[in-house]
């Protein structure tokens, strides 16, 4: 038990809400870029990121280099950490740490298929566009899907792969769904 809070809880996390997880992910490093010679590819749990994330291994895999798949979160897309409980805000690393296994969980039959392959995975609190454009800095290439999770907001606010094609500094690729 915390002498401090009396609660058993770590002390850092009782600010009692998500201003508690944004303030320590403020103090994070940036994004570093991925590998300069790898392709990075966003991955946010859609069909159409599946196919995204099929089309990146297979040029990868013929390109022989390594590949980068990156998911951007908010505290409304995280899933719950799994010290989470009502009334208490789990810090920025257990929801960091919560949304990595949920992306190795989601990529992990894509990314089996293709052994060899060296895979990194990367998760960062903040928008999906700039996310990407961030570790994609300076890569082989980015590689998005037309079509995420954004719907009907994503088409009046500007969709995360038309920011991708406006402001990446390498070739961006952005995967059809398929019909």
């Amino acid at each position: 038990m915390d002498a401090d809070t009396g609660t058993g809880k770590d002390p850092r996390a009782e600010a009692g809400d998500a201003a508690a997880v944004h303030a320590e992910a403020a103090a994070q490093p940036a994004q570093e870029p991925g590998p300069r010679t790898g392709i990075v590819v966003g991955h946010d749990g859609s069909a159409d990121a599946n196919h995204a994330l099929t089309v990146a291994l297979d040029l990868a895999a013929g390109l022989k280099v390594p590949v980068t798949i990156v998911r951007a979160w908010t505290i409304d897309t995280a899933p719950r950490p799994a010290n989470w409980e009502f009334g208490y805000v789990s810090s920025y690393s257990d929801y960091a740490g919560a949304v990595r296994e949920r992306l190795v969980n989601d990529t992990q039959a894509a990314v089996t298929e293709h052994p060899g392959l060296t895979v990194e995975f990367r998760v960062a609190l903040g928008g999906p566009a700039k996310t990407l454009i961030e570790v994609s800095r300076g890569s082989r290439m980015l590689v998005v899907g037309s079509r995420g999770r954004g719907g009907l907001a994503g088409m009046l606010l500007g969709s995360v792969s038309e920011q991708c094609v406006r402001h990446a500094d390498c070739p961006v690729l952005v995967v059809r769904p398929r019909t």
